[in-house]
């Protein structure tokens, strides 16, 4: 391929009338004010989208147009132009094509970028226009930062060698951030944002230190270390989160705050003794990206109007149900997202607070000073809120004073762990909660779990197994061989997982006045009935399955969701 010959971007746009020559001179005065490049500006006026961008490049230039989503790359041969080059023009060097190397860059007007990336890579290259977007992302997920950890691990472990290091010096050293124990946590933060990572573990074996990320629910071995260095990260991470770095017996819990990547994130930390060491587990709170809408979690627009409805209701309680980590609390937080306004006081009880929100009070459980969800409750209540948020109904104290409190005029959200919609109200009454208070005063039981979705880049048909088959017959009946189904098979975008980011899989029991009574009579099989019949079938199980049929999960996930219930 020929070197390409310098053009214009914004006469080009106007050429294939996808902008206006009101909008380039717009576009023009405002990259001369702020030395953006002038495509970004297209971008971020909302003029034209990066797709159209590079088509109209592609068609100017007379090269092909990639789209990376569905381009599965190499890492091997992405590797060839380092990652600063990469990331300065845009670029990703994609096939070898024996004595050609194909290059996809976002913008293939820049010729200095050609001459360079020819330079370095010292063979003939060949250029596709790809999305600036897309290849920022393969950037982010080819380089890792898997290498520089286990560098900085062994660097660590040599520092340390076989001397005792006090490590409150090391704390109060003022050139700390040159510190291998530093460098080697920014590592794995810098790491675990780019793999979209929601937990780190840190945990001392005999013999080692395996660190490991939580990704879609799964957890995955990110590097192994000398076990010498795992006392040094425990207490790095301790003064982090002021915790007592002098107490190595007890569990702590506590929270601290880092930056990546020009993200906060919020960190809330959990340390354990065990035979080997302490182990830590954070879990990362991206509060930059946290998308607080009830339409923005997966949830079916028929229920998110139900829900929405239910939630402006000026009293009464609403409960989300399911395990740990099924994402109980980022719906609720949805919900007080879109109930917050200046008309009203809304009042969190929560251990921890996971999400700041502007404009709401929130309140953190502190059990060493005997601040617990209880007596945090009665305490809110002589606020005069109008919304309460109780993070957990944990005990029958803290569920009798949030029912006495939707009784008397105010709306109370909260979660509890079962397994499904039907069998919360009964969960109430085993606590100890009176019958009548649950039927007064409970307005709706959402119960959720999440799915981890297919990766968009290697979706491929699939064929059900027998036993596959006959469960999906249990919803779709005959229609089984009516619907196609998918899976992942696997590539560079989703780490060869088959799977790529997760949503979540509904069902909504609302309490009508037929559930209610049933709720009074004291024969808890007359409730199931009653209860079943108002949900007509809209069960977690309908919901997984319909993701199936749409192609956005596999049938193993759904079956996964669907045992977690039946159990």
């Amino acid at each position: 391929m020929a070197r390409p010959e310098k053009v214009r971007l914004g006469e080009i746009l106007v050429q294939q009338k996808l902008l206006s020559e009101e909008q380039l001179g717009l576009a023009l005065t405002e990259q001369k004010r702020s030395g953006r490049k002038l495509g970004r500006v297209f971008v971020e006026n909302g003029y034209v989208t990066e797709e159209q961008i590079a088509n109209a490049l592609a068609r100017q230039l007379d090269i092909p147009y990639l789209n990376l989503k569905f381009f599965n790359v190499n890492p091997e041969i992405v590797r060839m132009l380092p990652e600063t080059q990469a990331r300065r023009f845009r670029a990703l060097v994609l096939e070898d094509r024996k004595g050609t190397l194909l290059v996809g860059i976002s913008d293939p007007t820049d010729l200095f970028a050609y001459d360079e990336i020819a330079r370095i890579v010292k063979q003939p290259i060949e250029l596709a226009v790809v999305n600036e977007t897309e290849v920022l992302g393969v950037i982010d997920r080819i380089y890792r930062r898997t290498e520089d950890i286990s560098d900085l691990a062994r660097e660590l472990e040599q520092d340390l060698g076989d001397v005792s290091v006090d490590f409150g010096a090391l704390a109060a050293n003022p050139n700390l951030e040159e510190a291998p124990i530093v460098k080697l946590l920014q590592s794995v933060f810098d790491d675990a944002t780019q793999v979209r990572a929601s937990d780190i573990h840190i945990e001392p074996q005999e013999g080692r230190l395996q660190i490991r990320f939580r990704i879609d629910g799964v957890l995955h071995l990110q590097t192994e270390a000398d076990i010498k260095i795992a006392p040094s990260l425990a207490l790095r991470l301790k003064l982090m989160s002021d915790l007592d770095i002098s107490e190595k017996r007890l569990p702590q819990d506590g929270r601290f705050a880092v930056r990546v990547r020009n993200q906060r994130i919020d960190v809330r930390i959990s340390t354990m003794p065990t035979q080997y060491g302490e182990s830590v587990v954070m879990r990362l709170l991206n509060q930059s990206s946290a998308q607080l809408r009830l339409d923005a979690i997966g949830m079916p627009r028929a229920l998110v109007e139900k829900f929405r409805a239910i939630v402006q209701r000026p009293n009464g309680l609403v409960l989300v149900t399911g395990p740990t980590g099924s994402g109980k609390t980022t719906t609720l937080y949805c919900a007080l997202a879109e109930l917050n306004s200046v008309e009203k006081k809304l009042i969190t009880v929560e251990d921890p607070v996971e999400y700041r929100l502007a404009g709401i009070n929130q309140v953190q459980v502190n059990e060493k000073i005997e601040l617990d969800f209880a007596r945090v409750l009665r305490s809110a209540l002589r606020q005069d809120p109008d919304i309460v948020l109780v993070g957990e109904m944990r005990d029958q104290e803290t569920a009798q004073i949030g029912l006495r409190a939707a009784m008397t005029g105010h709306l109370v959200l909260s979660t509890l762990h079962t397994n499904d919609a039907i069998s919360t109200p009964l969960r109430l009454m085993d606590m100890g909660v009176p019958r009548y208070m649950v039927g007064s005063s409970l307005q709706a039981v959402l119960a959720q779990r999440l799915v981890r979705t297919i990766c968009e880049s290697c979706t491929t048909p699939y064929q059900p197994t027998p036993s596959e088959r006959e469960w999906l017959s249990l919803e779709l009946n005959d229609k089984v061989d009516m619907a196609r189904y998918f899976h992942g098979k696997g590539c560079s975008h989703c780490n060869g997982m088959g799977y790529r980011g997760r949503t979540g899989v509904y069902e909504l029991l609302e309490m009508t006045r037929a559930v209610v009574d049933a709720a009074n009579d004291p024969n808890p099989s007359h409730f199931l009935k009653v209860a079943q019949q108002q949900m007509a079938g809209e069960t977690l199980r309908r919901h997984a399955v319909q993701l199936v049929v749409q192609g956005r999960t596999t049938i193993a996930e759904a079956m996964r969701i669907s045992n977690q219930v039946e159990e």
